[in-house]
């Protein structure tokens, strides 16, 4: 975690000297409005450790840019991003899913570099999400899994297959790195891989209960379209 934070330190004080000289050198800002669409794999970050695998969904957004001509500018978004988690039963024939679909709202530093046509760019802010709806697929039950034939309990955690959501509201950190092609001077396609870590609980966390922290964490991997107003 330390060099997380350590990264995103970085990368503010990078924004910031952006930011610094794009406004000394007063170019001309661009105002832009697109959308992404493309997959995710999430887990959630229990504690004590719950065996599990990443889960595959669907993520996308609609989004409006303010960007300097050079290097520096803000991104809002308004999307959705399926969340949760799957369970690792390794070789059994057990399957369990809790998907959990969140509707986002990110605010980012964008930060570019590169030529007129192609250029990469590091998007990295808070980002805020609130769970819509909750879909548990299991091909036992889950309500009692003690009571299922074979079922490997022996070093597993049980309690999250049946726990109730106690937390739908959402908060953490998100940042994505990708590249833009300009097809002409207001037309631009984009690909980004972005990380989200939650900083809140789905589930209670006080020293009474079962589990300490049970955080969101999602990998989306898209492509999208702006269009440049001005």
């Amino acid at each position: 975690m330390k060099g997380i934070f350590r990264l995103i330190t970085l990368l503010c004080i990078a924004a910031w000297s952006s930011h610094h000289v794009a406004a000394q050198a007063h170019y001309k800002p661009h105002i832009s409005v697109g959308a992404r669409v493309g997959a995710s794999l999430a887990e959630t970050s229990f504690s004590p450790s719950v065996k599990q695998t990443w889960l595959p969904g669907e993520c996308g957004a609609v989004s409006i840019r303010y960007a300097e001509e050079k290097l520096f500018g803000l991104v809002a978004e308004l999307g959705w991003s399926a969340r949760g988690w799957k369970e690792n039963f390794e070789d059994t024939p057990f399957s369990y899913t809790r998907r959990l679909t969140y509707i986002t709202l990110p605010v980012m530093t964008h930060i570019s570099f590169g030529g007129k046509r192609a250029l990469c760019f590091i998007n990295l802010g808070p980002e805020i999400g609130y769970i819509v709806s909750e879909n548990i697929s299991s091909n036992f039950d889950y309500m009692n899994p003690a009571a299922v034939s074979d079922f490997p309990l022996n070093g597993r955690m049980t309690q999250q297959l049946s726990m109730k959501l106690k937390n739908k509201f959402d908060y953490g950190i998100t940042a994505g790195l990708g590249g833009e092609f300009y097809l002409t001077p207001r037309h631009s396609i984009t690909a980004e891989a972005r990380f989200y870590y939650g900083l809140a609980n789905i589930f209670p966390s006080s020293k009474s209960d079962v589990f300490s922290a049970s955080r969101a964490m999602s990998f989306e991997f898209t492509l999208g379209y702006f269009f440049r107003l001005k």
